[in-house]
Formats: structure tokens, C-alpha cells, sequence
């Protein structure tokens, strides 16, 4: 493949709903373009860019991938995303390398709470956008319900390019709004001829023309002036305003087809090329790490070579390759790079353009071209690549933070360290997965986006890496404390001959009042009944009392020790002795002292449109959540709320199904408040049962 200037490239990227038909668009438009012989299909699992085990077996994509298809002398490079929520770490890091987005929705299904997500996402990022409406060769497909629906959410931004002419149900061709022309499709065939406009399409196509009109009378007073005047646009003179419009994400096209019968596809690849924007008409702007001034990259050619690594691809099978969007400068493929984030000097052997999974070399690549980098050692996603000279740092890409997760771990004794270093190189791929080791309740967490990405990831362990792993619900990490005030003894004799073992303390055990501090440790003895060089064995005791308290073998908080009295033998008397006797006294003097468990506290923030409030606030009363507030936002309402945190297993879930996916959730932790009595009989009882099974 030749290397192309930044005017002449189109980074594009897909955009839509699980199932609406984003990886069969991007196939339609490879074969279309040339670069494949026959369409495969993602349910077959021989499409081009859902090529991975996990995607050909479940049908659907999961990673994002590149297709790079040259049209009229250009290049388009093609992002195709996953549209399941669970994988949106994949769609974030391709929108931040797109300049622009189309927005593909299924005129079977019609709008869908993911076309709306991804509409959200090019607010976010202020991406020009299109709206593709495939699917138009299906009996109940409607166009003009997609369109309808489309303008009462986003108002007169929605202008439709293309009319679908039907016949018999089938669809047969389509009327040009810009050209106010009719083609239908030669046969079975993607080719199409000319002919005439159905009556029945007059009066709406009369609607979408006057739309066009007022988008392009008011790109200029000259124009506004000639419009009012009675005075038709030229054809170049509408495709230039239009452009401009789209350009600025005022105006979204609307177009439509059928990827399967790859029609309206010629079509879409051509209006890519005359509406949506070139790189080269995007700023970017980095930090020059060695000045700390600002660097103006804006695709300049001329200026010294930058890039951006966007995504990693880590496979056991087809190695490691850092996908990079150049910013500045021309990459070579013997170029020396620097990477300010790890300081580190590597030299490139090769470059390549990906396309799926197949390398393609290439000798350079041009600002705003995107290139794969093998085996770049210590780079991770979201790392520029520079010239040392010039030492760039960019910002890097927000992705979402994971909060699902459970327990793992290994089905086969001996695998730990394999499944280590197989999630570490997982997630150099995938930043939204996360591994936490919870040392205090002795299990290893897995976290992700949802149980859907878990169960990928498991999977992907098992095919790729050969090891397997169980989940399970997580242990909480409770919490032990005290709620009155007792006085113990605790005595520790022992005699065996020879030097015996003899250590005697009386303690006061009594709440402290802090609970962010584990205990709090005085000495008040009198008279010298325990010698002061035995104080820090005492303390030592309850150091390691409260790492497991006698309750339900929780840390234990909040507590205040005073050592009040005791005695000593002054030849069996040790440290280990005094240790052994606060230990006893710590555990009966627990368990005198009204000792009550704490949950942990998060503080829960929802996310939902309005009209789902009323049963998210009623959920989360029966989780034992107690509502704050709540905040207007864009999108609907952030409720606030103290909940606790075993009520949020499985709320990723509920969530989504009773908001039809619409709702996000983020929370952190909070504090510790005692457990109701039910809660903390279950964990006692949980505690005892499982004692009881070890001693068996």
C-alpha cells in the first residue's frame, strides 16, 4: 500500500448498537472498494475485521479494528467498533484517533439506546458525523421512522442525503436529495442507472430539500441574500456548503443501503470523501516535555515527528503491535523513536498497516495516517512517540473506569503465575480490565465493565494462554469493633521444666471513638506490677489481635487499650509470654465488650434519564441505599447515595435492565457504619460454618 498525505486520508469510525450491522458495513465497504473478493459474514466468522476466536464464536466484535480501503485516490481508514456497552474501552480509544464518525443504525431495529451513546460520544469529542441506515433491504425496514425519531431527538442537525425507492417491499434504489436525482439498481448487482423520481416520493423529498437549502443559504450572507432572492445553487456550490456544515457537526447527513447487498455503499465511501473532514482540519496540541511549553502539532508535516499510541494488540499468536496515529512529521520505518512516558530509545525495524489482522508493510506514514509498530518493548496505550530532540507529550485518552468484579482464581494448583503474566499482557490490550490483589481477605479480584467482559476475558485466558480460572462472589471486607467497655485478665503459665513461660495482664478494652484507626494502646500500671520493658510486648500483642478479630476473623477498629495492671515471674517471665497473655485478653476482652461488625459504605452516583428515577430510587431503597440527592446533568439526573457495598454485586446488571441500558453508575468507598444484626448473624455463621469445616 503507497503512503498517503494527511489531505488525502479519512480516519472514520463506526459507531453503533450491538447487532446493528457495523462489522457487515465494513466488509461491504472492503469488497466494494476492492480489497476483498467475496463478503464474508460475522455469523459465518470469516469477516475481516472480527477475526479473533472469541469474536468468530460468539458472533459478535469485541476488539476494535482497522480496515484501510483506498477510494479515488484516498485513503479511508475504517474503525470498527464493538457496540456492546461492556466493551466501550475499545470504542473510547477508537474515537480518540477518528476525525469524524458514522453512526450506523439498523432501519429493521431503528434508534437504539446505543445510537444514542454513540451520538453522545461525538458531543464529547465534537466529531462531524454521518447516520448510515442499513438493513434497508429487510421487509420491515423504515427509513422514515429512523429519520423521524432522529430529528425529534437531535432537531434540524438531521438532514437526509438519500430516499430509498421500494417496490413490492424490496428496495430497488434511491432519489439523490442533493442532486434531486433518481438511481435504481441494475438486477442483483450494486450498479446503478438512472431514472425517474416516484411520485409517492415527492412531497417528503420536497421537506429534505428545503432543509438542505436552509443549511446552505446560511453558511454566507451571499448565499442567504441569493436564496432569498429566488436563486438556485449550483451543484458544487451545495456540496460546498454542506461540507462545511458537516465539517462543523452543524448538519448530519442521513444516507441509507443494505451491507449484505453492498448498496448504497459506493455511495457512503463517496460522500466520506466530499463531507467529512481530512485530519489536517483538526488541532492538536501536545506539551513539549523539555520546555514545558505548548506543542502545536495540527498534523503539520514539516514539523518534527510525533505520534500517539491509541490501542495495543498483545497476541500469543501474531505478536504485539502498538497502533499509532502520527501527529506530526513523517514516521519511517527505520526511524529512531523516543517515548517521553518511559524514557526509552527504540529503534523501528518495520512499519506496518493493519488491516484486521494482517500486516501490510509500509515505508512511512504522513500526519494523520494511522500505523502499527511490532514489538515496541515498554510502550503502552496512550504513550506519544517522538523525536528525542523534541520530546512530545499529548494528553492521554479518558477511558471508563471498571467497577464489576469478582473473585478468581486458579483451577489448576500451580497455574498463579502463569495467570499473572497472562493478565498483565491482557491488559496492556484492554484498559478497562483490572486485577486487585485484596490481601486482607486473602482473594485475588478481577474487575471489568460487565459480566459480559469477564466472561471474555476467562475465555480468552483459556484459549490463548491455556489456563483456566473460577469466579465467585467476592468476599466484603468487613470490619470489627467494639461497642462497650470491659476490664479482662488474661494469664499465660506454662511450666515444662527448666524455664517455664509466665505473663499475666489485666486490660481495659473500650471503643476509641475513631474507626479509621485500628486501635489506640496506654499504660497506666502502678507500682511497677509489669515491668516497662514488657509494655511493648503488650502492644505487640494487640497489634497482632486486631488483624483477625474473634467475631468473625475481620480486622478489628476503633478500639482503645489500657493496660491497667498484671504481674510477672522474674525467671519465667518473657516478651513472647506477655504477648501470648494480651493476645488471651484481647479475645475475651472483644467479646465482653459488645463487639458488632461494619460494612463498608460507598458513595454511589447514578446516572439516568429522567424517566427512570422513580425505579432506580426504589431499587435502591431495597438495597439499603439511603438517597442524598439529587443533580440535573446532560442526560438525565445523577442521584446520589450512601449504599453499602455488598448490595453492589450484580448491580451492573440490574441497572442496565431496568434502564434498557441507558444508566451508568461510579462509586467509591466511603466509611464503615455497623451491619444490621441480620447481616452480621449471617457472617458470624458463615465464620463458624467455615471453622468448622477446617477443623473436619
Amino acid at each position: 500500500m503507497k503512503s498517503y498525505k494527511t489531505s488525502e486520508i479519512r480516519n472514520v469510525v463506526l459507531l453503533g448498537h450491538g447487532g446493528c450491522g457495523k462489522s457487515s458495513l465494513a466488509e461491504a465497504m472492503a469488497y466494494q472498494a476492492g480489497v476483498i473478493s467475496r463478503i464474508g459474514k460475522v455469523s459465518d466468522g470469516n469477516s475481516i475485521s472480527d477475526y479473533d476466536k472469541e469474536e468468530i464464536k460468539r458472533g459478535f466484535s469485541i476488539s476494535t479494528s482497522v480496515i484501510p480501503v483506498e477510494w479515488e485516490g484516498c485513503k479511508i481508514n475504517i474503525l470498527d467498533t464493538p457496540g456492546y456497552f461492556d466493551f466501550v474501552g475499545e470504542v473510547e480509544e477508537a474515537v480518540s484517533a477518528a476525525d469524524a464518525a458514522i453512526i450506523v443504525v439498523s432501519g429493521k431495529s431503528g434508534v437504539e439506546v446505543g445510537t444514542e451513546k454513540a451520538w453522545a460520544l461525538c458531543e464529547k469529542y465534537n466529531l462531524p458525523r454521518m447516520v448510515f441506515v442499513t438493513e434497508m433491504d429487510v421487509d420491515n425496514a423504515s427509513f422514515r421512522e429512523v429519520v423521524e425519531k432522529l430529528t425529534s431527538l437531535y432537531g434540524k442537525r438531521i438532514a437526509p442525503f438519500h430516499q430509498p425507492i421500494r417496490e413490492n417491499e424490496k428496495l430497488v434504489g434511491y432519489v439523490n436529495v442533493v442532486k434531486m436525482a433518481g438511481r435504481r439498481w441494475i438486477g442483483n448487482t450494486a450498479e446503478a442507472e438512472d431514472c425517474e423520481i416516484p411520485d409517492y416520493s415527492m412531497a417528503n423529498l420536497k421537506i429534505c430539500r428545503e432543509a438542505l437549502m436552509d443549511a446552505v443559504a446560511e453558511t454566507s450572507e451571499e448565499y442567504m441574500d441569493r436564496y432569498f432572492a429566488g436563486e438556485e445553487f449550483t451543484e458544487e456550490e451545495i456540496i460546498t456548503a454542506l461540507r462545511e456544515n458537516v465539517c462543523e457537526a452543524t448538519m448530519v447527513p442521513v444516507t441509507m443501503g443494505s451491507a449484505e447487498e453492498v448498496r448504497g455503499v459506493f455511495n457512503l465511501l463517496n460522500d466520506i470523501l466530499k463531507y467529512l473532514p481530512a485530519p489536517e482540519k483538526k488541532q492538536f496540541v501536545g506539551t513539549n516535555a523539555s520546555t514545558g511549553d505548548l506543542f502545536e502539532g495540527n498534523y503539520d508535516e514539516k514539523a518534527p515527528m510525533t505520534g500517539y499510541i491509541f490501542k495495543t494488540i498483545v497476541d500469543p499468536f501474531i505478536g504485539k503491535y502498538s497502533y499509532v496515529k502520527v501527529c506530526t512529521g513523517i514516521l519511517k520505518s527505520d526511524a529512531m523513536i523516543y517515548n517521553h512516558d518511559k524514557a526509552t530509545n527504540e529503534k523501528i525495524s518495520k512499519l506496518y498497516v493493519l488491516r484486521g489482522n494482517k500486516p501490510i508493510e509500509v515505508k512511512e506514514a504522513y500526519p494523520g495516517d494511522i500505523c502499527a509498530i511490532g514489538k515496541l518493548g515498554k510502550a503502552r496505550t496512550g504513550d506519544t512517540i517522538s523525536t528525542k530532540g523534541t520530546p512530545v507529550v499529548y494528553e492521554k485518552t479518558e477511558i471508563s473506569k471498571p467497577y464489576t468484579y469478582m473473585r478468581y482464581r486458579a483451577v489448576n494448583k500451580g497455574d498463579e503465575d502463569k495467570i499473572s503474566q497472562a493478565f498483565s499482557k491482557m491488559m496492556h490490550e484492554d484498559l478497562t480490565m483490572r486485577i486487585e490483589n485484596d490481601k486482607e481477605n486473602r482473594q485475588l479480584l478481577l474487575y471489568g465493565m460487565g459480566d459480559m467482559h469477564l466472561d471474555v476475558i476467562t475465555s480468552k485466558l483459556t484459549t490463548k494462554y491455556k489456563v483456566e480460572v473460577k469466579l465467585s462472589k467476592p468476599k466484603v471486607a468487613f470490619r470489627e469493633t467494639i461497642r462497650k467497655r470491659a476490664q479482662v485478665q488474661g494469664k499465660h503459665k506454662k511450666q515444662s521444666g527448666g524455664h517455664g513461660q509466665y505473663g499475666d495482664v489485666i486490660m481495659v478494652f473500650e471503643p476509641s471513638g475513631d474507626t479509621e484507626q485500628s486501635y489506640v494502646f496506654e499504660e497506666k500500671v502502678v507500682g511497677g506490677a509489669v515491668p516497662k520493658n514488657y509494655f511493648p510486648a503488650v502492644e505487640k500483642g494487640i497489634q497482632e489481635g486486631i488483624l483477625k478479630g474473634p467475631l468473625a476473623g475481620y480486622p478489628v477498629v476503633g478500639i482503645k487499650a489500657t493496660l491497667i495492671d498484671g504481674s510477672y515471674h522474674t525467671v519465667d517471665s518473657s516478651e513472647m509470654a506477655f504477648k501470648t497473655a494480651t493476645m488471651l485478653a484481647f479475645k475475651k476482652g472483644i467479646m465482653e465488650a459488645g463487639p458488632v461488625l461494619l460494612e463498608p459504605i460507598a458513595q454511589l452516583k447514578v446516572v439516568v434519564p429522567d424517566a427512570y428515577t422513580g425505579d432506580v430510587m426504589g431499587d435502591l431503597n431495597k438495597r439499603r441505599g439511603r438517597v442524598l440527592g439529587m443533580n440535573p446533568v446532560d442526560g438525565g439526573t445523577c442521584i446520589e447515595a450512601d449504599i453499602p457495598m455488598m448490595e453492589l454485586y450484580g448491580y451492573c446488571t440490574v441497572l442496565r435492565s431496568m434502564t434498557g441500558g441507558r444508566g451508568s453508575y461510579s462509586y467509591e468507598f466511603k466509611a464503615y457504619e455497623q451491619a444490621p444484626n441480620d447481616v452480621q448473624q449471617k457472617e458470624v455463621e458463615a465464620r463458624a460454618a467455615k471453622a468448622d469445616k477446617d477443623e473436619v
